[in-house]
């Protein structure tokens, strides 16, 4: 999570994402919309493959990024819910029907043993 959190402080990481958000997009191409070195462009788009955020597949001579797309969904909608007050308060709803749900069968074990 730290990765995660570390990646997305940068404005130019999340720039990265917001243009491979739609499209795949090789090094160069993304580095095109930067005015930062090619090498710098490199090193962001290192930080965001070891958050998980996007990953990387070599065509021939170029490599290719994309968004990971469910890890990038999953992480960030558990950071709203941490932060939301409303989710907050649904989470911890949530958490009481589970419990509810796991007591009755709890219940019905010991019930039938005795």
């Amino acid at each position: 999570m730290q990765r995660v959190f570390e990646a997305l402080a940068s404005v130019v990481r999340r720039k990265i994402l917001a243009y491979l958000a739609h499209a795949e997009l090789t090094a160069g191409e993304i580095a095109a919309r930067f005015e930062i070195s090619k090498p710098a462009v490199s090193q962001h788009l290192g930080v965001l493959e070891a958050a998980g955020l996007v990953r990387s597949e070599k065509r021939g001579q170029y490599v290719y990024y994309s968004l990971t797309p469910d890890n990038l969904i999953n992480t960030l909608n558990d950071f709203a819910q941490e932060v939301c007050p409303v989710s907050k308060v649904l989470k911890a709803e949530s958490a009481t029907i589970a419990a509810d749900q796991v007591e009755p069968d709890s219940k019905r074990g010991s019930s039938s043993r005795t």
